[in-house]
């Protein structure tokens, strides 16, 4: 058996390579105003992109800049947490560009 080579590659190097262009004036994706703790901790721990988090004070951030449009979000928590998801506008979005 051969030794498995480490891992030289994170994923915050193949999401860099991806190409976003964000839309600034109309987010495709909304968190509710006061989204339930239990279920913002499950979206926090199930992007794949990290977009979801807990700041120092406890309050929840979101930000929609990097999206990779998986909808993982939508299915966890669409309708609770997850206020409105929808894919962005045409030529917004995320463009994939490696893998």
């Amino acid at each position: 058996m051969s030794t498995p080579r480490p891992t030289t590659v994170s994923i915050e190097e193949y999401l860099g390579r991806n190409r976003y262009e964000v839309d600034e004036e109309h987010a495709h994706i909304t968190i509710a105003e006061h989204p339930d703790p239990i279920e913002f901790a499950e979206l926090v721990r199930v992007c794949p992109a990290a977009l979801y988090k807990v700041d120092e004070a406890g309050e929840p951030t979101f930000d929609y800049a990097g999206c990779l449009e998986c909808g993982t979000c939508r299915i966890v928590a669409g309708g609770r947490a997850v206020a409105t998801w929808a894919y962005p506008r045409p030529t917004m979005g995320v463009e994939y560009r490696y893998g």
